[in-house]
């Protein structure tokens, strides 16, 4: 049953058989549709060129075309087109032939309704299918197109973003190291014969351009991560904790703290950005347990349900409030006051832009005072 604004199936009738094909047309119109009755393939596929037709009974045996013929050329004007071949001469080879044509269907005269109706319901649904195969390819293809435009703008947007970390790097960076020098310069030459509270402001003026300094090269990994495709690789993730341990406990000789390494399963990735991972990780488990007498940082690794490596970094320092983790891994956001722990509240976004290129995921566990747990996977 059509919906009441839509046209009934509109149905081409081919067939030399005049009085056949006014007895179909006439029959299939008390049916519900509206029917076109043509004695020849000319006269059809001239109609063909103006009007829409939604299915083709065609005569086997049509004078200077056959019906397959008719078919094909049919078309050439609508891909979507459906054809169903009469005939008075059943054989194998004749449906063959009408199927090759592209024939959903072989009717033999003469026609019974209860044979001919369900053909053509048949033949009609299969065309409701092919147009709606048809709109889907031509959104395909728009959505293609457009996704080829957001790319080229999104090149376009990263050839800028290059350029400024370029500018930034060079244009910022090098009054930034200027300034530093000259304020370190200036406390040491004259230091002795300023007065003590201008020494004061002079150093946390240079405390100041280290933090800025710091913050700009923060920002440039922040914006660099994002870009580049990765080649993975393996990754002793075992000799890399190591490796980042070493390079922490040298940055602070005095600390006291309680180091448990326990199984890592290489990794795939880059090596270079999963070092950053644990730079960041470990580097913040560090800071956070600085005011424990007996700090303790644990890393490890263990399956998941779904036999997926995931890699842990837990410690028993500050800890934080579970039900803020959601501004973890946002750029510049911080849970703790900058007189109590230094930093800028890049680094986790930084870690969680790594994980997310390397197809992992990365979430955090915690409670005030009781520690944290950070935990990541990797599936390149």
């Amino acid at each position: 049953m059509n919906p009441p604004d839509t046209p009934p199936p509109r149905l081409f009738i081919v067939d030399d058989e005049a009085a056949l094909t006014q007895a179909l047309c006439s029959t299939l119109a008390i049916e519900g549709f509206e029917t076109q009755g043509f004695g020849d393939a000319d006269s059809a596929l001239q109609a063909l060129e103006t009007q829409r037709c939604d299915l083709l009974l065609v005569d086997l045996h049509l004078p200077r075309m056959r019906g397959p013929d008719l078919l094909r050329a049919a078309r050439e004007f609508d891909p979507c087109l459906v054809g169903i071949v009469m005939t008075g001469e059943a054989s194998i080879a004749n449906a063959v032939e009408a199927m090759k044509a592209g024939a959903l269907d072989f009717i033999v005269k003469p026609f019974r309704l209860d044979a001919i109706l369900p053909a053509i319901a048949r033949g009609l649904q299969v065309r409701e299918l092919l147009l709606s195969n048809a709109a889907l390819q031509r959104s395909l293809r728009e959505h293609a197109a457009a996704l080829e435009t957001a790319n080229r703008d999104l090149a376009a947007a990263n050839g800028e973003l290059a350029a400024f970390n370029h500018s930034v790097s060079h244009d910022l960076r090098a009054p930034l190291r200027s300034l530093g020098g000259l304020s370190k310069l200036l406390l040491e030459r004259h230091g002795p014969g300023l007065p003590e509270e201008t020494q004061r402001l002079m150093r946390a003026m240079g405390i100041s351009v280290d933090r800025m300094q710091h913050l700009v090269d923060d920002l440039l990994r922040l914006s660099s991560f994002g870009h580049g495709a990765i080649e993975p690789l393996p990754v002793d993730m075992a000799q890399l904790v190591h490796n980042v341990i070493d390079e922490l406990r040298a940055d602070q000789p005095q600390r006291q703290i309680e180091l448990r390494i326990g199984e890592l399963p290489p990794a795939r990735g880059d090596a270079g950005l999963l070092r950053q991972v644990l730079v960041n990780l470990l580097s913040n488990a560090f800071k956070f347990t600085r005011l424990r007498d007996r700090a303790r940082i644990e890393i490890d690794a263990q399956a998941d349900e779904h036999g997926a490596t995931v890699y842990r970094v837990r410690d028993n320092g500050t800890g934080f409030d579970i039900a803020q983790a959601g501004q973890l891994f946002g750029p510049f956001r911080r849970l703790h006051r900058a007189d109590q722990f230094e930093g800028n509240g890049v680094g986790l976004s930084i870690v969680k832009r790594i994980v997310e290129r390397h197809g992992g995921r990365i979430w955090a566990e915690a409670a005030p005072g009781e520690g944290a747990t950070f935990s990541f996977t990797l599936a390149v």
